[in-house]
Parts: C-alpha cells; sequence; structure tokens
C-alpha cells in the first residue's frame, strides 16, 4: 500500500507539473533601465522565480531537484563570446546555487547533457540601428524544457555598457569570420522566445553538438591546440555537426599548429558554408583610414589564403556577389563611406586578380558605419566585426 501512494504520488506530481509548464507564468521583463550589476541580479530572480512556480513538482512533500546546464551566453548581435558574457553567466550560476538550490546547476558538457531536465539560453545585445544608443542593452535569458522541447520560463531586463569589458574571447578574437549561422541564429531566437512556445528547432536538435563545441572552444582557449583540432573533428563528425564553429575551429587550430595545407582546406569549407547560408563576413583588418592591409604578417599573413579559397569557392559555386564593405563608427559618415567602397574595391580586384572568370559577377559596394554589428567605435579587438567585408549572394544578370 506504501509503495502504491509514492507512486501514486508521484504520478500527481508529474501531472502537477506538466499543467503548471502548460500554463507557464507570462515572462518577466524589467523595463527600466537598470545598472548592470543589478539587472544581472534582477533578471536571474525574474527567470528563476517562474521556474519555480512551473517546474518544481513534489513528491512526499519533497521538491523534485532539476539538472540545469547553461549554455555559455552570447552577445546578441555578432553571435560571440565575451568577456562580459563570460562573467555575466558566472554570476548568474553562482546566484542560482546561492539561492535557487533546487536547480542543480552542471557544466555544460555531453555527459552532464544527457541527464539535464533543463537548459539555460541567454543574450547581451546592443542596440543598433538609426538613432539607437549603443550603450543601451539588453539582457535576456530563457529556460527549455529538454523534454518538451518548450521554453518554460523566460525574463528580460535593460541596462547600459558602462564600461563593460566586450573584448571577445580568444577563439571569436581569432575567428576570421562573423561565426553566425542558422544554429546560432536559432539560439539567439530561443533567448528571446516566451513560456509555453517551442524553442527553435534548429537549434535544440543540435544542443548535443553544441556541448561538444563548447569543450573543443574551451580547449582551445586555454591553447590547447591538438586537443581542440581533436575534438572540433569529433564534433564535426557528430549529428548536425556541419557548422560554421565547427570548420572555425577546425581552422584556428589547424592555423595554430602550423598545418598550413590542413587550414586552408578548412577555411575553403567555412567559405562554403557561409557561401551556402549567405551570410559570410570576413575580417579583413585595414591601417586606420587606408586600403591598406595591416601590416603585422600575424594578422594578415592568412589573407593569401582567404582570398584564394573565397575566389575558388564563389567561382566552383558559380555565384554573383555583392561585395560589402564596412567601418566603425569613428570618423564621419561621408569619409567612412567612400573609405567602405575603397577596401571593398581592393578585395574585388584581388578577388579577380584569382579568378578572372568572377569579374562579370561581382561588384563592391560600401556602407560606411550604417550596419555596424558592436558598434562600441572602439577601433580595437572589441569592434572588428564592424571593420568587415561581406559577401553576399545576388541574382546573376540575365
Amino acid at each position: 500500500m506504501k509503495t502504491f501512494h509514492r507512486r501514486l504520488a508521484t504520478g500527481l506530481a508529474l501531472l502537477a507539473s506538466a499543467f503548471l509548464i502548460a500554463c507557464a507564468t507570462p515572462q518577466a521583463t524589467t523595463t527600466a533601465e537598470l545598472p548592470f550589476d543589478q539587472a544581472v541580479s534582477q533578471v536571474t530572480d525574474d527567470l528563476f522565480k517562474q521556474a519555480q512556480g512551473g517546474l518544481l513538482g513534489q513528491v512526499e512533500g519533497k521538491l523534485l531537484r532539476r539538472v540545469l546546464v547553461v549554455d555559455p551566453l552570447l552577445d546578441g548581435g555578432s553571435g560571440q563570446q565575451t568577456a562580459v558574457t563570460r562573467s555575466t553567466e558566472k554570476r548568474i550560476v553562482d546566484k542560482v546555487r546561492s539561492t535557487y538550490t533546487q536547480f542543480d546547476v552542471q557544466p555544460f558538457q555531453p555527459g552532464n547533457l544527457a541527464k539535464a531536465n533543463l537548459l539555460l539560453t541567454g543574450t547581451l545585445t546592443r542596440d543598433s540601428g538609426p538613432g539607437s544608443d549603443p550603450r543601451r542593452m539588453r539582457l535576456a535569458l530563457a529556460i527549455v524544457d529538454l523534454k518538451t522541447g518548450k521554453v518554460a520560463a523566460q525574463a528580460t531586463a535593460r541596462t547600459r555598457d558602462d564600461g563593460l569589458d566586450t573584448k571577445p574571447t580568444p577563439f571569436y578574437q581569432d575567428s576570421p569570420v562573423l561565426v553566425r549561422d542558422p544554429v546560432v541564429d536559432g539560439y539567439i531566437r530561443t533567448a528571446e522566445t516566451p513560456p509555453g512556445q517551442l524553442a527553435d528547432k534548429s537549434y535544440v536538435e543540435k544542443v548535443s553538438t553544441a556541448a561538444l563545441i563548447d569543450e573543443a572552444t574551451t580547449t582551445y582557449n586555454n591553447e590547447n591546440y591538438a586537443e581542440a583540432l581533436k575534438l572540433y573533428k569529433a564534433a564535426l563528425a557528430a549529428p548536425g555537426g556541419d557548422q560554421l564553429r565547427v570548420h572555425t575551429g577546425i581552422y584556428l587550430s589547424n592555423l595554430k599548429l602550423g598545418k598550413a595545407a590542413d587550414a586552408e582546406q578548412a577555411f575553403g569549407r567555412i567559405v562554403a558554408s557561409g557561401l551556402s547560408n549567405n551570410n559570410l563576413g570576413v575580417k579583413f583588418l585595414f591601417k586606420p583610414g587606408s586600403t591598406d592591409f595591416w601590416t603585422d604578417p600575424k594578422i594578415s599573413g592568412p589573407y593569401v589564403i582567404w582570398l584564394r579559397q573565397i575566389a575558388r569557392q564563389s567561382a566552383a559555386a558559380k555565384v554573383c556577389m555583392n561585395i560589402v564593405g564596412h567601418t566603425s563608427r569613428t570618423g564621419s559618415e561621408q569619409s567612412n563611406d567612400r573609405l567602405s567602397q575603397q577596401r571593398a574595391a581592393i578585395i574585388k580586384q584581388r578577388l579577380e586578380t584569382e579568378s578572372s572568370e568572377l569579374s562579370s559577377r561581382i561588384k563592391a559596394t560600401g556602407q560606411g558605419f550604417r550596419q555596424t554589428i558592436v558598434g562600441t567605435g572602439s577601433d580595437d579587438a572589441r569592434d572588428a566585426l564592424d571593420r568587415r567585408v561581406e559577401f553576399k549572394i545576388v541574382n546573376c544578370p540575365p
């Protein structure tokens, strides 16, 4: 009889939990602009108070613990991990472990993901667009129920960049391209998805591979390039492993290990992946105010293989492209428009040198600073993506 009662209590608890998830509390949004420390604390409280109400059933009067893993927070504009996204994640985890002890927070690793009930995603996004204040930021967090694939809780807070460290972590700083593809975009959308709705399918279906990628990226950041290469190759072989982050990791690891031929082959796959998604933004760095490449060979040395592979992959795909130059916010709009167009023209010329058949299928344009991704105007590693050159697929002329 005791066994029956225990089973009955467990069944009722699970039914109650399912009901609460289905009737999840609307997401909490803190609309006032808060100091950064307060915003992190507030959004964590808003999120986990929702989660307590909708996800914690009881058995014999005791709350059930839920295993939660955190897929590292991203900058919502660039898809990068930065110093501030990493430190924000740590503060969230520390608060959950000290305050919301019903949630057992485990590192984002394949073994932990296999036993986890819940997944946390989060973004820190700078305001963008005409007339926006680039110092204003939005912090968004979401908890996904891994069994149902639905967002169980979501919260946002407004804050401000008053001296935040937005420098990318080593992998993203070293990356030659904007590392955003459908999976990363799906992560970013999930962090903003209201409770009760399905998390982004393109992201959730590949989350086990995301754990492998994170392990490889952490290893790369720790400068263990040989082991990082093994892990990135393992991620590539996993279901859903054909991702821009994986190809980029294989390229960077090979480059660090001095394997030039393997690095070039991997960069070719980066280009092919970017072209297939019509999202290839390459970080060609120029001297300030100039159309000459940065003189440090550690930075501009690989540009030869970048240009060669962009030309080869574009010619093989028989695509037509707009080569679009971009600049940071520093300087006047007129001078940046002119400079961005001139830099795009230089890249066009170099590609035509690599493959003459491209000359009738590519053209150069400039956007100045109208399409910044980072927007800090710092002209250093933090906003390198704002000084990118993009390759956009367009319809070929008849």
